[in-house]
């Protein structure tokens, strides 16, 4: 993410109100408009092909299939990709960037082996239980691959620090995914779920291909070391096991309450194959939208000064005095508990707006009535979440795999279990499981943070060992003698 704090310095040293708007624009754009523009593509063509007077049957199955797509999407990367990241990190600290292009196939070859062992079989149910079409079943499995590939691409862009590039890779790919469902349509008549789902496959696979040629521009490939990186990546995997574990079970528990929910009476079966509840799954993207500019807030206030304190502070722990070492540690806490406090207010104040405008609104757009009883419950379940995943982060930077782990794990764990018990009260309780994990997970986050502050010196200097590990009989417990010498030898 160092490369956003350059850019954001920049425009705030100006200190205006444009220049301030701007950096806020500035980052909102680099954060979360890929995931605008989908959501803009999918409105504009819906729009443009009528798609209201589509048959209902026809309808739920397109939606719950690009349900289906980002969720498991999602959750089927998330195992391997903390650990890639990690280890593309520690490629670019020692600069060699030969390891990349060798280390993106084999992530990639292991992604998509992963994904299709859960794809094939539910799209095999689909036709043959659900009754729906192999070119539209075909279809999906396309998007959802291709999905995949954008999701893991994105990894290694975000390494290079090219966030504009994948923002401007996601408009290429939408704008030509609308352009090519009208295609598809209205020149070759092809049905209107299935000329929407079939240009996204386009557009997908475009993104994708642009991020990989982008990746191979920027890094040479060494054949001669392709063995030898697989190696090293599968270690990298039996070592930082915690970050597999952590990431998938964060990602879970973004969903385990809609699973819940999926089984209640509120549950809606399309082609006997896709569970949903559309009044809950709807109610959840519009929390989540309350409350995603805590993304953005939090990446602008980690990049302009959490960082740099935190290179300071590193950098006096290889060449600087005891009192260097001790005041740079107190100003990485003192950021810390200050970057933590200014996304809870900022969020806080816009969560706060963002949700009165959608009580006042969303009745008016035809989404009253169930939505909005579940809706400002879960709006501040991913209020407390956003603010847990801040303090993941920065568990990372200071090396705690297990209280990151941990942390996950409450997360789910009380998600699952409060959910349903939450499926007995009233929906205005809904979306309490979601309070309660994130809660929990926060809690535990913090309880991490504050060990790690009054213990970082034992973190910091006394990880090592003297003696190298190994198997056999333990060497004797006595080292020095008044006669013998050191380790029983004369001298």
């Amino acid at each position: 993410m160092a490369g956003i704090g350059v850019n954001l310095k920049k425009i705030y040293s100006k200190h205006t109100i444009v220049a301030s708007l701007g950096g806020a624009g500035y980052s909102t754009v680099i954060t979360i408009a890929p995931m605008i523009m989908v959501i803009l593509a999918i409105v504009v063509m819906q729009k443009l092909l009528d798609f209201t007077k589509v048959g209902y049957a026809e309808r739920a199955l397109y939606s719950s299939t690009i349900l289906y797509i980002f969720i498991f999407a999602l959750l089927t990367a998330a195992p391997f990709n903390a650990v890639l990241s990690r280890y593309v990190a520690d490629i670019f600290f020692r600069e060699s960037y030969g390891d990349i292009l060798p280390c993106y196939y084999f992530g990639m070859v292991i992604n998509i082996v992963f994904s299709t062992v859960f794809a094939i079989p539910f799209c095999i149910r689909e036709h043959l239980v659900g009754d729906v079409e192999i070119p539209y079943v075909f279809a999906g499995y396309c998007g959802y691959t291709a999905l995949i590939l954008v999701f893991y691409s994105m990894l290694y862009m975000s390494a290079c620090k090219d966030y504009k590039k994948i923002s401007f890779f996601f408009f290429v790919g939408m704008t030509v995914a609308v352009l090519l469902s009208l295609v598809f349509v209205k020149i070759f008549h092809a049905e209107v779920t299935f000329g929407m789902l079939l240009a996204l496959d386009v557009g997908f696979l475009l993104i994708a291909s642009l991020e990989q040629s982008l990746i191979r521009s920027y890094f040479r490939e060494d054949r001669e070391i392709y063995g030898e990186i697989y190696h090293e990546v599968g270690t990298y995997f039996k070592r930082y096991w915690q970050l597999v574990i952590t990431n998938f079970l964060y990602i879970l528990g973004l969903y385990l309450h809609n699973f819940v929910f999926w089984t209640t009476e509120l549950r809606m079966v399309v082609a006997k194959s896709f569970v949903s509840a559309e009044a809950y799954d709807m109610a959840t993207y519009l929390a989540m939208l309350t409350n995603i500019s805590s993304t953005t807030i939090f990446i602008s206030g980690v990049e302009m000064h959490f960082h740099e304190r935190y290179k300071r502070y590193s950098e006096a722990i290889i060449g600087g005095r005891g009192m260097d070492i001790k005041n740079a540690e107190r100003r990485v806490f003192r950021q810390l508990a200050d970057e933590l406090m200014n996304l809870v207010r900022m969020q806080f104040i816009i969560s706060v707006v963002t949700f009165f405008l959608g009580i006042i609104f969303l009745p008016r757009m035809g989404l009253g009535g169930l939505v909005t009883q579940i809706y400002p419950c879960l709006a501040g379940g991913y209020f407390i979440l956003f603010v847990m995943y801040a303090e993941i982060i920065f568990l990372y930077y200071f090396n705690d795999w297990n209280g990151a782990m941990v942390t996950a794990f409450c997360f789910a764990a009380i998600t699952l279990s409060v959910s349903i018990f939450a499926t007995r009260l009233s929906p205005q309780w809904y979306g309490i499981g979601l309070v309660a994990g994130a809660l929990a997970g926060w809690s535990m986050a913090y309880f991490r943070l504050r060990t790690m502050e009054k213990n970082m010196y034992t973190q910091v200097f006394c990880r090592g060992t003297i003696m190298k590990r190994g198997h056999g009989a333990r060497p004797t417990d006595k080292v020095y003698g008044r006669r013998a010498g050191i380790s029983g030898k004369r001298g």
